[in-house]
């Protein structure tokens, strides 16, 4: 390749979390970034404009369950580098839309996978791996040796999506990589998932917009990162010598109780918790107002209760480690929330 050539870079899911802070992160490489996306996600774009990048991007339509849409994209751009960023990814849903979620997240690779086979096998390839793979398991950290133990159609899906690249690697020679990153938050995490419908509803509680938060399991200790963080990590793997797959994590946990407790401490509502099991709430000190309940529509069917992750190959082989605390983290959530209100209120 030519020094004076764009490398061309696909990120499927692009309008997502993690599509938008790596295509951002991308345009700062100098790629030429092909944003991809279903048909029902392209009019989602207001990640983009959060980050002021929409101008920059080239936007795409793309079907993982639709062979053809692949093939013709990657035809058509040459790519040097494809991210599958791609999937249903809220692990809820996965329970009530297991088959749709199995072939977008587990037929869709195996399709890109084909695609990159046949018509451009130079094309470097990341696949998004999940924790959630992990499911129940006693060990303190996990890391890419542990052993799976799925609790839900969506990481069963994935575990399926990462066999298969590790798969193609070794027999076809693809340049594959799978990252196993644990859970990471931003500001342009969607509402539906647990850290951001926290940072959202106490917000609102602390403008008087709304009486309080309904959670479900909020014992469940989760490593919490941040995403800005863990899109470099994915571009790096795909600049080493030899593909490999890699945990991304803090090696830190907390459980849904604890964000509760830092969130409204940083909103400066003192709460205090009573009760147990499903009646437990919290309520705030100054006028008792429950500003938490429990609600069992909120539990999956089956609870994965402990994830913490170890990032010591990260560190290691790719110089890789975590940048923004938990503290921080949410500051930043908390910030963006604000502002927005703000600019909504004006």
């Amino acid at each position: 390749m030519s020094n004076s050539r764009k490398k061309i870079a696909l990120v499927t899911g692009a309008s997502g979390q993690d599509g938008a802070y790596l295509c951002e992160f991308l345009l700062k490489k100098k790629y030429k970034v092909i944003a991809a996306d279903r048909r029902s996600a392209r009019n989602t774009n207001w990640r983009f404009q959060f980050l002021n990048i929409e101008k920059n991007i080239i936007k795409e339509e793309i079907d993982l369950s639709d062979l053809g849409s692949i093939v013709k994209l990657c035809k058509e751009y040459k790519f040097d580098e494809v991210y599958n960023l791609a999937a249903q990814s809220f692990v809820k849903s996965s329970f009530t839309s297991p088959m749709s979620t199995s072939d977008i997240n587990s037929m869709g690779v195996l399709r890109l996978l084909e695609t990159i086979r046949y018509f451009s096998k130079k094309t470097k390839f990341y696949q998004a791996s999940t924790s959630e793979m992990f499911g129940n398991i006693n060990k303190k950290l996990q890391d890419e040796t542990t052993l799976f133990y799925p609790r839900s159609p969506y990481a069963v899906s994935k575990i399926f999506a990462h066999h298969m690249v590790k798969n193609y690697r070794d027999s076809y020679g693809l340049f594959a990589c799978c990252g196993i990153l644990f859970n990471h938050e931003s500001p342009l995490r969607g509402e539906e998932f647990v850290t951001r419908k926290i940072i959202k509803q106490a917000t609102e509680v602390s403008l008087g917009l709304r009486k309080n938060i309904l959670l479900g399991n909020i014992y469940s200790k989760r490593d919490w990162g941040f995403a800005k963080d863990y899109v470099e990590a994915m571009w790096l793997m795909l600049q080493q010598k030899k593909p490999d797959d890699y945990v991304i994590a803090t090696e830190k946990n907390t459980s849904i109780k604890e964000f509760v407790n830092k969130v409204f401490k940083l909103l400066n509502l003192d709460i205090v918790w009573k009760g147990k099991g499903v009646n437990e709430i919290a309520v705030l000190k100054k006028n008792k107002q429950t500003v938490v309940k429990i609600d069992k529509k909120f539990f999956r069917p089956a609870e994965v209760e402990f994830l913490k992750g170890s990032y010591k190959k990260a560190k290691k082989k790719l110089g890789w480690s975590p940048k923004t605390s938990l503290d921080e983290m949410i500051k930043i959530m908390l910030k963006a929330e604000l502002n927005n209100y703000n600019f909504n209120n004006k």
